[in-house]
């Protein structure tokens, strides 16, 4: 089920202007407020996005942060055991590991 705004087009009701309603995909949209019957459209609504914000997030989803220090020398901020914290460009002893990591 999914979650869908929709928009009085002449005037409220008890729901408000602008409502949610929710209803499968495959559902047609409504085209009268189930509250009072009046016309309504359907909104296009920005989704909700999460991201990781902080080192230790990305961490703990299995990404690698690198951050520039130097000239061809980054700090991974994110390394986990066995791996380098410094990583040196041409020197593949220090890059992060690419395989898939479990959690």
């Amino acid at each position: 089920m999914a979650l869908y705004e929709f928009e009085h087009e002449n005037r409220a009701c008890k729901l408000g202007k602008v409502f949610e309603w929710e209803q499968s995909m495959s559902e047609a949209p409504l085209t009268a407020c189930p509250r009072c019957g009046a016309p309504v459209k359907r909104l296009i609504s920005a989704p909700q996005l999460s991201f990781p914000k902080t080192s230790a997030e990305l961490k703990n989803q299995g990404f690698t942060k690198l951050v520039r220090r130097d000239k061809g020398v980054y700090e991974n901020v994110t390394a986990r055991d066995g791996e380098s914290r410094v990583v040196n460009l041409g020197d593949e002893s220090t890059y992060p590991r690419k395989t898939r990591r479990k959690k």
